[in-house]
């Protein structure tokens, strides 16, 4: 036992979600990452440990990309066993090969990258699929095939919810006209999304805060509690390789409480 996480919903999805979600950058990729300091891959048996420990711990939302190199092909192999634990969302739009990011949100690329994260994640379905934004959001949404791609993906049964991973307020507000699910940036030294939030509650879009901890420049024991005490928020992707630090962020999160669902972990 480590903690009392109170799950909390995620929108109108159904889903209901730790307030603490895993996110798997570090295990896939540490080339060309903002990460201030530089850090080594971990072997298949370290990534097996980690990712069983964070289940382990009562997290059920696993975060990850194509874009994260080896991310996806390595949590197929150390978790797909245990599928029906979590809550899988991974993105679409971008990718990243031989050293740099290529973006293609056409229909095709759409497709190919929802059945190629399938196979790697070993699922027959996918959760959650973002589209992974190159910036240029309300481009990407007026001008690419890739929304009506994730609805006819959604229809079909492959992906249950989708939605935009995006970088602007214009980009969020207007995803939500077909969006069940935003990844936002959001924390302390950056509330420009402020207004995102309150929309999303409305509407009952689920919200994800990526970056929580502003890549390191807030203190968990601050932001963690902070940002849950927001109840529009349903869950923060942290990420990180040290199992250690994963435990004292669910221990955080237990102990901000909030409302939800009580779960022992």
């Amino acid at each position: 036992m480590v903690s009392r996480m109170i799950h909390r919903p995620l929108g109108n999805t159904g889903l209901l979600l730790s307030p603490i979600g895993f996110g798997a950058f570090k295990i896939g990729r540490n080339q060309k990452t903002k990460y201030a300091r530089g850090y080594d891959l971990p072997d298949d048996s370290g990534v097996q440990r980690l990712l069983n420990g964070v289940l382990d711990l009562g997290i059920n939302l696993i975060d990850t990309a194509p874009a994260y190199g080896r991310s996806e092909e390595r949590i197929g192999q150390a978790i797909a066993h245990r599928r029906r634990e979590y809550v899988l969302s991974t993105k679409t739009g971008e990718t990243f090969e031989d050293g740099r990011s290529m973006y293609d949100f056409s229909r095709a690329a759409t497709l190919d990258s929802v059945h190629r994260s399938l196979r790697r994640l070993r699922t027959d379905v996918l959760d959650i699929v973002l589209i992974h934004s190159d910036g240029d959001d309300l481009r990407i949404l007026n001008h690419s095939d890739v929304v009506a791609t994730l609805q006819e993906l959604r229809s079909s049964g492959l992906v249950r919810f989708i939605g935009l991973s995006g970088k602007t307020v214009a980009g969020a507000l207007a995803a939500m006209n077909w969006a069940d699910v935003l990844m936002i940036e959001y924390h302390a030294l950056d509330r420009s999304h402020e207004p995102v939030l309150g929309e999303a509650h409305r509407r009952g879009v689920g919200v994800l805060i990526k970056k929580p901890l502003a890549s390191g420049r807030l203190p968990a024991r601050q932001a963690i509690p902070e940002l849950l005490a927001d109840g529009r928020i349903a869950s923060l992707v942290i990420g990180g390789l040290d199992l250690e630090h994963v435990r004292e962020n669910v221990e955080l999160a237990g102990r901000a409480g909030g409302s939800g669902i009580s779960h022992a972990t």
